[in-house]
């Protein structure tokens, strides 16, 4: 019997494995994709290495930034941070700049922003409302509508596939807390930046963030934990108070039947309430029908130039593009590009397994990423793009629609009731955590466990 079985190689799961092992306790993981990491790995075509979303190392949560120092010590570089967005044809500095704004959107413009924001304050300190509940009424509350209609509204929607007013205002306030207009304001007027999500410089692992969980991969069979890969857990059986055991189908080879004492799920909640065995009420196979997730590709390009932009990413607003984001890995780190005398871009598109843009052929995605990169006045002429491929992520992003809270709740208090089951991670939880919230609830989970 093995004591604890972690299921999924992606952060959240890697790390309770690591912090179990550190303390003596080996556990048994799989991983049903061919790389560790998850969403946090690094892809490789030709010696070019792709980081699929882009990953900051930057936390802070102190455990989780020694777990990182850890696992590859010096082998990070430090990265300066700079992104842009990309909005009426023109580059906006990203955290706000007033030379760019002003320069870019006009004196009347920008007056109009700060109008709409002074009244938006103004409505709420003297007519308070009821509080928000979706992102539209958050932002326009905190920013004013104008601003919400040139920065927000646009680019939100394309990421997420459904109007601003059916996403949950929770979503607003856990990936924008700590920002305001007036904070922005006072940070490009002097210079300074105290907010998290804006930081000017962050650690990478020099050959992308795969590399640490890579790493942690050998540290951990090293250590007699080993991780099963391209095994894909069919069966989580119990007896309606514990797990028992587990059973899994690798890629190749005969059927795996895992029992423990613990048991650590990273793999999507909806797949976990399938798995289960007996399986679960029918409200609650119902309510994980009903939790929805927002996929997305990437599609890296080798550009014949040196030089493209300075930035690590920038964000294309326009919805005249149908790109959302743009990496220059390069600027991530020199030695995701084998060739100095080129760069590598990924063309990051948002959406869902199945529609018209997820079941475009690899050639119709590489052309039109070309002819949108070109489009963007990045890149001169077409000739310069010389090769490109593409990755799909399923399952990238939990989306907050308007029922996913009662679904969730209801498969959560289910759960609940295995004393020897946790769910971890982004897709475990199906919360929209960054890597180092996921890896911390690895880490608790492990502490729980001892």
């Amino acid at each position: 019997m093995t004591k604890t079985v972690v299921m999924g190689a992606g952060p959240a799961g890697l790390t309770a494995a690591y912090e179990l092992a550190k303390k003596g306790e080996k556990s048994v993981i799989l991983e049903q994709a061919d790389k560790v990491g998850g969403i946090s790995r690094t892809e490789i075509y030709k010696g070019y290495r792709f980081d699929i979303g882009g990953h900051r190392f930057f936390t802070k949560v102190g455990e989780v930034q020694q777990i990182w120092q850890e696992i590859l010590g010096d082998e990070f570089i430090q990265v300066p941070r700079l992104s842009r967005i990309y909005y009426r044809g023109k580059f906006f500095d990203y955290p706000l700049s007033i030379g760019s704004t002003l320069s870019n959107l006009g004196v009347l413009d920008s007056g109009l922003i700060i109008a709409s924001y002074l009244k938006s304050k103004l409505k709420s300190t003297f007519n308070p409302g009821p509080e928000a509940e979706n992102l539209e009424d958050w932002v326009i509350e905190r920013f004013g509508d104008r601003l919400y209609r040139t920065f927000f509204k646009s680019y939100t929607e394309k990421v997420w596939g459904i109007p601003c007013d059916k996403i949950q205002a929770e979503w607003a306030a856990q990936r924008i807390k700590g920002l305001s207009l007036r904070k922005a304001v006072i940070n490009a007027a002097f210079g300074s930046n105290d907010t998290k999500t804006l930081i000017k410089e962050f650690d990478y692992p020099i050959y992308g963030p795969g590399m640490m969980w890579e790493r942690c991969q050998e540290i951990l069979e090293a250590g007699g934990s080993p991780v099963h890969m391209e095994t894909r857990v069919t069966k989580v059986i119990h007896d309606g108070k514990r797990v028992q055991r587990v059973i899994a189908q690798p890629k190749e080879g005969e059927v795996m039947e895992l029992a423990g004492d613990y048991f650590v799920s990273s793999m999507p909640i909806t797949a976990l309430a399938r798995c289960l065995d007996p399986a679960p009420p029918k409200p609650v196979l119902e309510a994980a029908k009903g939790l929805k997730y927002r996929d997305f590709l990437i599609v890296p390009l080798v550009i014949n130039l040196k030089d493209i932009f300075p930035d690590n990413w920038i964000y294309i607003h326009s919805p005249a593009f149908k790109v959302g984001r743009i990496q220059n890995f390069k600027n991530w780190s020199a030695a995701m590009v084998p060739d100095a005398s080129k760069t590598c871009v990924g063309m990051e598109y948002f959406c869902s397994e199945g529609d018209p843009l997820w079941e475009m052929s690899d050639e119709a995605l590489i052309e039109q990423a070309a002819e949108e990169i070109v489009g963007l006045g990045l890149v001169p002429n077409i000739k310069c793009v010389e090769d490109g491929t593409v990755i799909r992520q399923k399952k990238a992003y939990p989306v907050y629609d308007g029922s996913y809270r009662q679904h969730l709740a209801v498969i959560q208090d289910y759960l609940q009731q295995f004393e020897n089951l946790q769910t971890v991670g982004r897709n475990g939880m199906h919360r929209y955590n960054n890597q180092d919230h996921s890896m911390l609830t690895g880490l608790l989970a492990a502490k729980n466990i001892l």
